[in-house]
């Protein structure tokens, strides 16, 4: 499917902004409010973009310079509200794919956006996977929703801005003066996160620490295979000033994990092991909490069910993300106030970001009052 990318034309709203709320055309609103809906549905156009990395991000199995996405509106009586679907390649999808899936969605048979369980059961249900392309629609109307009622989603969730935590900066796989050069660019953060799972995991560590003292959590992507190796390198991690320890084993060796778990003086975070909510409940008594990511469990909705089914079962919380813009950044920031750690640097490591939204304070993620996710279109 060829898809011809018009910036100007994308990024156009007739979204009209003023102090930080919306304002609907009256007439449009007052029928809303009484319950008299328009007789048009929602209107979803997408546009593929490509996100050009600062450096080369490399993980325990892969590296890469770029990262497609895909961009979303929705767009409903004037107002529309943007969403993204990022798609590295580990999680299976592209471009070309979401197209495909988005171009078969029929968003015009609702008129009515705040039916968002019917809608998004209605996306979900059309066809399996495609979670990214899946997320970019619940982002959008989230967007939307949140722009109607003039409310950005943290506020209507009953979150407090204050409340939002510090959020990492990833260092990935590098050599020792890349590394430090890295370590050098993130001096406003509080906390790194560092990608282990090759031959040189200590020598990353060492080297942080010869330039760094700031406390550091590992995302080792499944790269470890031995799990009394594992719990060893744990513990000499624990001495260097780790705080936590993300996938260290591959997510089948189930039996080795709990085992880890049981034992390591850290706790021991899901990444690749749970994607869904259906997910969460595998993961009890195995690791000691879970990473949320929008893109593989579909969006913000579901991503609030596990943060309470994960909460209901005394398990961390970490939210994080892939290399994104800051309009799905901004979305899953809308959520950090319920969390106990954040990865939310995507929008950091690209230098071609679309968006204008949530900010990064002395390394604190720091909510705005802007409607819907917090983003304006640049």
């Amino acid at each position: 499917m060829k898809m011809k990318f018009n910036r100007r034309k994308f990024i156009k709203s007739t979204t009209l902004i003023s102090a930080g709320a919306i304002v609907m055309p009256l007439k449009n609103y007052a029928e809303m409010k009484k319950g008299i809906l328009p007789k048009e549905g929602l209107k979803l156009s997408f546009e593929p973009y490509n996100l050009q990395l600062k450096h080369v991000f490399t993980l325990a199995n892969s590296s890469r310079s770029t990262t497609p996405v895909m961009l979303t509106k929705i767009e409903f009586q004037g107002i529309t509200g943007y969403g993204e679907a990022s798609m590295p390649p580990y999680l299976g999808e592209s471009q070309e794919t979401a197209a495909k899936f988005l171009s078969e969605l029929d968003l015009g048979q609702f008129s009515d956006p705040f039916r968002m369980d019917e809608i998004l059961e209605y996306v979900d249900n059309s066809r399996l996977g495609n979670t990214a392309a899946k997320a970019s629609i619940d982002i959008a109307l989230h967007d939307l929703t949140g722009k109607i009622m003039g409310q950005p989603w943290h506020k209507i969730w009953g979150f407090s801005a204050e409340s939002t935590p510090d959020t990492s900066f990833t260092i990935g796989i590098d050599t020792p003066e890349v590394v430090k050069q890295k370590v050098k660019e993130a001096a406003e953060f509080n906390i790194l996160k560092v990608k282990l799972g090759r031959e040189n995991d200590k020598e990353m560590i060492e080297t942080i620490r010869s330039v760094s003292a700031a406390p550091l959590c590992v995302d080792v992507n499944q790269g470890w295979t031995d799990k009394k190796m594992a719990l060893e390198m744990i513990f000499w991690l624990k001495e260097k000033g780790i705080e936590f320890v993300e996938q260290p084993l591959p997510k089948e060796s189930i039996d080795d994990i709990a085992w880890l778990t049981q034992n390591s003086p850290l706790p021991i975070i899901a990444d690749e092991a749970v994607q869904r909510l259906c997910d969460v409940q595998a993961t009890l008594g195995i690791y000691s909490g879970i990473n949320i990511k929008l893109m593989k469990c579909t969006g913000m909705r579901e991503a609030h069910q596990m943060i309470n089914l994960a909460r209901a079962n005394q398990m961390k919380v970490m939210i994080g993300c892939m290399t994104e813009t800051s309009c799905a950044i901004s979305a899953a920031a809308q959520l950090s106030p319920k969390v106990d750690w954040a990865d939310l640097d995507g929008n950091l490591l690209i230098s071609n970001d679309r968006f204008d939204g949530v900010k990064i304070a002395n390394g604190k993620i720091t909510l705005n009052n802007l409607p819907g996710i917090g983003i304006r279109p640049l």
